[in-house]
């Protein structure tokens, strides 16, 4: 096993850590850790929301979730040499959930896939399921099931939601000067369009007092992705991935965690993994002045992973970029095509008995491909999302018989 840099116990909150983490983008949050170039280390990390989610049958606690604290990350890790301008060569070797014991954490054995209500959070399809809902998912090797949507068995794709390189202090100002303007057009929208610095439940490490302050002054939340990385949300970034980080500042500054058993493309419903603690174990290497020697100076660029499910037959739907509620057209946009996609998903799902809001849970946890396919046919872009059949323990495909419409049971709902 790789040496373990960053501990964590999953019976504590990350801040009563030994050496807690942090939840906010800021250069000056000192590193836990230090690792050479060339080396392999292990990362243990906590569920996103520090553990606020519970196995049972309720979505209270999705909908009372605290998010001022999300997301606990693991790290900083310093790696030896990293200065402003190199690329940091992440491999993914291996992750997974945290080993079961008592059963009481995300990841012993378990995770959970939740839709946020609107006022707190909100996600993909908000204005059609803007309650909290959840679902448990249950862990069986490499494979999912779940009480609240019975019927589904599948094979995750393991991944981290979030890694990402610390930003200097001008690309941190950056970000929130673009990120308040955006907010400052519309400052009453709920969900809001952009979380500004929050001190209310900064953590910085080991920082107290007035620097602790500071970071919350001045953090960024970690709810988007950015130049930095940050929070991806690809399912691809699974064993052996290799991801290319700009470095902004010296020591690079790594850290990550949001961990997910398993995840559709587009993490529709916002907490649309399968969500868990565990621990990711790297190689890191430095490729000097690799952001101008590759152009990479926006985003990270990446190599998938080789590890998915051989799923080979999918039941795929189309979305266009048009509101059929007004029956208004918008021009090539790819966000309303997909969103009509997943609609079109759930609207035939509950030909089979499952809810709206079990069919959201499920496309959002489920490995769906989604697919850009086609933006030059003005007006209309067209998305598509690919749902496996082969996870059902039913047919799915459309026969002259009709659907098998059955008794699929409840998700977790809120009261």
């Amino acid at each position: 096993m790789p040496e373990v840099v960053f501990s964590v116990d999953q019976t504590l909150s990350m801040a009563a850590q030994l050496v807690p983490g942090h939840n906010r983008w800021h250069p000056d949050i000192p590193a836990a850790a230090s690792v050479r170039p060339g080396s392999e280390f292990r990362v243990e990390c906590r569920e996103w929301t520090d553990g606020q989610i519970g196995d049972n049958d309720s979505a209270n606690d999705v909908r009372d979730v605290d998010l001022s604290v999300c997301h606990m990350l693991s790290g900083p890790i310093a790696v030896e040499g990293a200065e402003p301008g190199d690329l940091l060569v992440l491999d993914i070797l291996d992750l997974g959930p945290v080993p079961q014991s008592a059963g009481a954490a995300p990841g012993e054995g378990w995770g959970y896939t939740g839709i946020f209500a609107r006022e707190n959070g909100g996600g993909f399809l908000t204005d059609h399921f803007p309650q909290a809902y959840k679902a448990v998912w249950d862990f069986h090797g490499q494979q999912a099931t779940s009480r609240h949507i019975p019927g589904v068995r599948f094979t995750g794709i393991t991944h981290p939601g979030l890694f990402g390189t610390a930003p200097s202090a001008g690309l941190l100002a950056r970000w929130n000067a673009r990120e308040q303007a955006l907010i400052d057009t519309d400052p009453g929208r709920v969900p809001p369009l952009a979380l500004p610095p929050l001190q209310q439940g900064v953590l910085a490490g080991t920082l107290k007092g007035p620097e602790l302050e500071r970071v919350g002054r001045e953090g960024a939340r970690t709810v988007p992705a950015r130049e930095n990385g940050g929070n991806h949300d690809i399912k691809n970034f699974t064993r052996g991935a290799r991801v290319f980080y700009p470095v902004h500042v010296p020591g690079a500054l790594l850290s990550g965690g949001d961990l997910h058993f398993s995840q559709g493309d587009g993490e529709i419903s916002f907490c649309g993994a399968i969500e868990m603690g565990g621990f990711v174990d790297f190689h890191v290497d430095l490729i000097k002045g690799g952001m101008e020697k590759y152009g990479v100076t926006t985003n990270p660029i990446f190599m998938p992973g080789n590890v998915e499910p051989r799923y080979t037959e999918f039941l795929s739907f189309i979305g266009i970029s048009v509101d059929h509620g007004t029956d208004t057209n918008l021009y090539n946009d790819a966000t309303v095509a997909y969103r009509n996609a997943c609609l079109n998903a759930i609207e035939y799902l509950k030909k089979f008995g499952y809810s709206g809001e079990q069919a959201y849970l499920l496309i959002s946890a489920a490995p769906v491909e989604g697919r850009l396919s086609g933006v030059v046919d003005i007006p209309n872009a067209c998305c598509t999302l690919y749902l496996p059949t082969a996870i059902f323990d039913f047919d799915i495909r459309p026969t002259a018989e009709g659907p098998r419409r059955a008794d699929r049971g409840s998700c977790a709902v809120s009261t």
